[in-house]
């Protein structure tokens, strides 16, 4: 999970940029980067840190052109080197940058294709990096000194014919414009705008709908699954299918967690999506616990806000506020390290012991992962007094790895594999828990567009949608991507400058 924009404008992007950045830092904690165009010369900002931090007035003010791409990085493989931070430059053909939300599952064979075939060299560990040099090849092989709409498309497709797994990418191709393009399942989303001013047509791709209306653009619609969008540097729009079987297989794990409740993917709102997964709980509760005694009804800051809320109403229970939150913590789930999530959990969250006192009490969570943030909540709530603590999550149990772009890689780590609800309820401490059933979830995403037949439900049901992922990958990734693999990546000269700062 990463954020990503792109804007062709008539005026210096460098602010919209950086503030369409913001606005997306939810989707990446770990890295941030922006690179600009102005009179066929890059300009380029990237470092580990959030978006606040990475750029200063002084970097601003480089940041020269029209035109420009940024990203927010969320690591998946763990690695904490400023050198794997988006967007990533190659120099042939033209110059081209890109930033990438996604994963890719098929890197191996690809990095092998690239150095073999394509006579390309790969640097980093990282799966954005070889994306680029795909379309990069795929663009040169056009054999012409200048491009044109067709070229891109042509390009794109064959992208999408080496390609497997998940990708939103946005990239800039000098002297020409950016070009944008969505897997052929749309699993991670992707959407454009425009906006019209006085010296002409400016447009935007972003990852997600709400960085287009702080910026001011109008939303146009969501990037279709296998589409490209190509929007030249004096503002021209074309737009192509660019996949032999396109179909909508949208992560619906964006919709539970992963979006801004402000935002509308593939024409699905976000937070009605999220009211109806609260009302879809509160039905199950009622079906299967009717004689309940629940008092109160809090939410676990800040995704399970609306389910919480919607499923107090429902239920015709109170709904308080019991959870105080410190913004200047990040979220907990995109930790890079378990210790690191279980510290920054009692930082992060402090109790209104008047809401818990006496009272039986349940706590509504969009999802439950690792089960970490889970368990120290619950003892948070019986530590204040609360004499029973039930426990409801929005999803569905989460018991397989994710291998679109979503730190859950390690069966391990997933505190529902193997475990029954009983189970996973004795291990986080619950007196009681209420999963979603994945019908219902899917049925509270549908309504709001019927055209979506299909979901990536693969955390919950181990059904991967591109049809390319078996044991010995999964394997594989979790030997790559566990906490325990993560760790031992860790930078040694980083380490002792940490051990040299504690002993200071």
């Amino acid at each position: 999970m990463c954020g990503i924009i792109g804007i062709v404008a008539r005026e210096r992007v460098n602010q919209a940029l950086y503030d369409g950045l913001t606005v997306l830092q939810h989707r990446g904690q770990d890295a941030a980067g922006i690179i600009t165009c102005d009179d066929q010369r890059l300009y380029l900002r990237k470092d580990n840190g959030l978006v606040r931090d990475v750029f200063h007035t002084r970097h601003m003010l480089r940041l020269l052109g029209n035109i420009g791409i940024g990203h927010v990085r969320y690591p998946t493989a763990g690695c904490e080197s400023s050198a794997e931070a988006q967007p990533f430059y190659v120099n042939s053909p033209f110059g081209i940058c890109l930033a990438h939300n996604g994963n890719l599952t098929n890197t191996d064979q690809l990095k092998q294709e690239l150095f073999r075939d394509d006579l390309r060299h790969i640097n980093t560990n990282s799966d954005s990096e070889i994306l680029l040099n795909v379309f990069a090849h795929e663009l040169a092989r056009q054999g012409t000194l200048g491009i044109n709409e067709n070229h891109v498309f042509d390009a794109v497709a064959g992208v999408h014919r080496r390609c497997r797994g998940a990708y939103a990418a946005v990239t800039m191709v000098i002297g020409y414009g950016i070009v944008a393009f969505r897997d052929p399942c749309g699993i991670r989303p992707l959407v454009f705008g425009k906006r019209d001013t006085a010296a002409g047509t400016e447009y935007m791709v972003a990852s997600e709908s709400v960085a287009l209306d702080v910026l001011g653009y109008e939303r146009v619609r969501d990037v279709a699954p296998g589409e490209a969008i190509y929007i030249t540097q004096d503002g021209q729009l074309f737009t192509r299918q660019c996949a032999e079987a396109p179909r909508y297989a949208t992560c619906i794990f964006e919709y539970v967690y992963l979006a801004r409740p402000d935002s509308i993917i593939d024409d699905v709102s976000v937070h009605k999506a999220r009211l109806r997964m609260g009302e879809k709980l509160a039905a199950k509760i009622q079906r299967e616990w009717p004689e309940h005694d629940i008092d109160v009804v809090i939410p676990i800051p800040d995704t399970s806000r609306t389910s919480a809320l919607q499923l107090a109403n429902s239920l015709g229970v109170k709904y308080r506020e019991g959870f105080i939150k410190n913004r200047y913590i990040g979220r907990t789930f995109i930790m890079p390290g378990q210790q690191q999530r279980k510290k920054s959990v009692r930082q992060k969250l402090n109790p209104i012991d008047l809401e818990f006192r006496d009272k039986n009490v349940l706590l509504v969570d969009d999802s439950i992962v690792r089960g970490t943030t889970s368990r120290q909540i619950i003892q948070m709530a019986r530590d204040v007094g609360a004499r029973k603590v039930y426990f409801a999550s929005a999803a569905p149990p989460v018991r397989f790895p994710n291998v679109y772009g979503i730190d859950m890689p390690s069966v391990d780590e997933l505190v529902a594999h193997g475990r029954s609800v009983e189970q996973v309820a004795a291990e986080i401490g619950a007196d009681r828990l209420i999963f979603q059933d994945l019908d219902d979830l899917i049925g509270a995403v549908r309504k709001g567009n019927s055209k979506l037949n299909i979901f990536d439900c693969s955390v919950f049901n181990g059904e991967y949608v591109t049809g390319d992922v078996n044991r010995e990958y999964l394997d594989h990734l979790q030997n790559q991507r566990s906490d325990n693999a993560k760790q031992e990546r860790r930078d040694p000269e980083s380490e002792e400058v940490i051990e040299m700062y504690n002993n200071a």
